[in-house]
């Protein structure tokens, strides 16, 4: 109690403001956003939010619970069609670690792209190396045109920026020596990004306060472009007043990849973003107003911010109950945003209706909430969420994974049609046509002692949705035993899927238990060993389901897998898989190798060092 006073007191002292009301100028517009006529606007509006939510927590909250932190395809040259990397909406590209143009292959190893010429596979070869100086995130290639995102630091005379996103574009019209077009870094933590036609959109966050010739001050967000930087300028400054604590400014920025003065970015001043949807005209940013670890109804803030080239403008604002998974729970459609979210806990042995899980619809130019569904699957959360055209397909879970199909054809009156109750569940929806899903996540075994289940192996589901109020599962296939993982369950874009060919590719550690080391019943939260490591590749259809084609590892025998224990991590981990025309590339930091589709023979392969 003493330690959390002296806290509240430091930061009254410190910031030394005078706790006066700040005066609001309101807009007749729909967007809750505000400008800044002032620094000292800016800085009081901040000081004034902290020092509240502090004293309020002191008095009124539990001093155990301890406070956030304030800083806290196609052709190309030939015949063979490729695949892309997996995204959610058409015509909006995403950053991956790995990128294809039908010939190279660009791909992030270590600290390091590499360029490595894939097609033909007879003569694969590397061509090129492009050093990094930070950590990549991801890649988007355009023509000629490579676009790699890292994270960076630098020291000022007076600051320190312990996080840059940085945007470097190179020119790669000679693959055998991509040039340097420009570099652009923005202050703070890389959020998302996306590219449309020839723009790159990069959205970041960084925090409000700041220690600075060790005193804590406002901060105002910097874009670093060569050697200039540039003061994001109050005019593109906005803020939110219904925000509860001003942590963090999220900056959008929008960059021309072939112009070396095209750039422009707007600044949010709000609570930290958590995650965004983009569709081609709009950015949906998604900030937490609360947490609900303190009991407080949470919402989840919307801001929208249009998007056309090199235009930015924060048209709108909105609001809506719970907290969201992540960017599949949103989707833009006919003029309406739909989002889904999860409001209250899931505990294994206290009430079971703590949780619950709603559908919103909001008019999409003003944010403001036109229809709704609530209370779905009461003690349970979101694991997977798509909305596809007027259907919304939601898995909850907690012991049993219902698969809920929603119908939104009437925006104001949302409905449930239909619901799948089996063991397991899906962290992932993909979608094989307009009647079928696929979903990957685990198969689950209910628990004896409590109202939970424990995960087991991997699990690859084919859903039948033709029948909207009855849903089924017509195949599944169940990889390994507990502790089986892939990156799908965590990242969409490890998801290689062609209807077309049937083909459906999964980079899977699997785990096995030996069920000749134990005696009687095995408990299912046993963990397996490890015995494979790389590319499950399955043909799956509706008429055939799914079946196993075969597996490619870049592994040369065991002995990593032997000793890693629970965790594994090995630069001949197989992360990602694509296709050249009759090519399957299987991926790792170590290693690019090349099979063919017809009967997985290896073709090729390239040691990366």
């Amino acid at each position: 109690m003493k330690k959390m006073f002296t806290v509240v007191l430091s930061l009254i002292l410190i910031l030394s403001i005078p706790l006066f009301a700040l005066t609001i100028s309101l807009s007749s517009n729909s967007s809750r956003l505000r400008r800044f006529s002032s620094h000292g606007e800016l800085e009081n509006f901040v000081k004034v939010k902290i020092i509240e939510k502090y004293l309020n927590d002191y008095w009124l909250k539990s001093p155990y619970v301890s406070s956030r932190s304030l800083a806290e395809a196609y052709v190309i040259g030939s015949s063979n069609e490729y695949s892309t990397t997996n995204i959610q909406v058409s015509g909006v590209d995403e950053a991956d670690s790995v990128k294809t143009d039908g010939r190279y292959i660009y791909m992030v190893s270590g600290d390091a792209v590499l360029i490595i010429e894939a097609y033909p596979p007879e003569k694969m070869k590397k061509v090129s190396e492009i050093r990094v100086d930070g950590n990549p995130i991801g890649l988007f290639i355009n023509d000629d045109r490579l676009a790699v995102l890292k994270y960076g630091s630098i020291t000022s005379s007076d600051e320190y920026y312990p996080w840059l996103t940085v945007l470097e574009v190179y020119d790669i019209s000679n693959v055998s020596n991509p040039v340097l077009k420009r570099r652009m870094s923005i202050d703070g933590f890389y959020l998302s990004s996306r590219m449309i036609g020839n723009y790159i959109y990069i959205v970041a966050t960084s925090p409000v306060i700041r220690i600075i010739n060790e005193d804590l001050k406002v901060s105002i967000p910097k874009i670093i472009v060569g050697n200039n930087t540039v003061e994001i300028p109050l005019d593109k400054i906005f803020y939110s007043d219904t925000t509860e604590v001003p942590e963090s400014y999220t900056t959008i920025v929008a960059i021309d990849l072939y112009s070396e003065e095209g750039v422009e970015y707007k600044s949010i001043l709000t609570g930290y973003a958590s995650c965004m949807y983009v569709s081609v005209d709009n950015i949906y940013i998604v900030m937490p107003k609360r947490l609900w670890i303190w009991g407080d109804e949470e919402s989840a803030e919307i801001h929208r911010i249009r998007i056309n080239g090199l235009n930015i403008k924060c048209e709108a604002s909105g609001e809506v109950p719970g907290r969201v998974l992540n960017q599949f729970s949103m989707d833009e459609y006919e003029g309406y945003f739909r989002i889904a979210t999860t409001t209250g806990r899931v505990t294994r042995f206290l009430n079971k209706d703590m949780s619950a899980n709603h559908v919103y619809i909001l008019d999409s130019e003003t944010l403001r909430i036109v229809g709704r569904l609530e209370g779905l699957a009461p003690g349970e959360q979101i694991y997977s969420a798509r909305f596809m055209g007027s259907r919304c397909y939601l898995v909850t879970f907690k012991k049993v994974d219902p698969l809920f199909t929603i119908d939104l054809s009437n925006p104001a009156e949302p409905r449930v049609l239909g619901k799948l109750k089996i063991p397991g569940y899906s962290d992932y929806l993909h979608p094989y046509d307009d009647n079928y899903l696929i979903g990957v996540g685990k198969e689950t075994v209910e628990a004896e002692e409590g109202d939970f289940a424990w995960y087991q192996g991997l699990k690859i589901s084919l859903f039948d949705v033709s029948n909207v109020t009855s849903p089924r599962e017509v195949d599944k296939m169940i990889i390994g035993d507990r502790g089986t993982e892939s990156p799908v369950l965590r990242d969409h874009h490890a998801f290689l899927f062609d209807r077309k060919r049937n083909l459906l590719v999964i980079p899977i550690l699997e785990a096995r238990i030996f069920r000749e080391k134990y005696s009687g019943k095995i408990p299912p939260y046993v963990y397996g060993e490890y015995v494979f490591q790389g590319a499950y590749v399955f043909s799956i259809s509706p008429v055939e389901g799914i079946s196993l084609r075969g597996r490619i590892t870049h592994l040369e025998n065991t002995e990593e897998l032997e000793k890693s224990g629970y965790y594994f991590s090995s630069k001949y981990q197989v992360v990602r898989s694509l296709y050249i025309g009759n090519v399957l590339y299987t991926l790792s930091s170590g290693m690019v190798k090349a099979n063919s589709l017809t009967d997985l023979s290896e073709i090729s392969r390239v040691i990366l060092g």
